[in-house]
């Protein structure tokens, strides 16, 4: 398995993001699911990765600084779009992907990753708990939404 850098633009990255969004509609009322509008200039600041289990697309991941900090708060990213194909689950791509994002966020500086998820999301809330992240307070677009969880956390400097 390796891991690739890649544009807002990639066909897989893109591929693997449609993916996730069918699973997300299933899951959640359309009007819920917090997309990344690639057509804003901002996209440009996020870190994408595609992560490849024997050559084939297996998952991705993005980075969204958040601008948006209190003073005094610690430079912190959002994780964005984070999936794994169905028939990549259970294979350890989640946790390394996890891990591999979070050593980019801290070599650029951050200080914390914050991430939005969903409460029929069980999966997913079950690996970012076992990686050391807790319960936040929803946070921008989140605050108010009944179907959204937050975590956070403080990555090591």
């Amino acid at each position: 398995m390796n891991f690739e850098l890649v544009e807002p633009v990639n066909k897989d990255l893109r591929a693997l993001i449609e993916h996730l969004d069918v699973e997300l509609v299933e899951r959640y009322p359309h009007e819920t699911i917090y997309v990344v509008d690639f057509d804003d200039p901002k996209v440009k600041e996020m870190t994408f990765v595609v992560a490849y289990a024997d050559g084939k697309p297996a998952g991705c991941g993005g980075l969204r600084p958040l601008h948006d900090r209190k003073p005094g708060e610690a430079p912190a990213m959002e994780l964005k779009r984070f999936y794994v194909a169905p028939d990549c689950r259970n294979m350890g791509i989640a946790t390394r992907m996890l891990l591999y994002l979070e050593e980019k966020a801290a070599a650029a500086g951050y200080r914390e990753i914050l991430l939005e998820t969903g409460i029929k999301q069980p999966e997913a809330i079950g690996l970012y708990v076992k990686h050391g992240y807790s319960p936040i307070e929803l946070f921008g677009p989140y605050v108010g939404d009944p179907d959204s969880l937050c975590y956070g956390k403080v990555l090591p400097a």
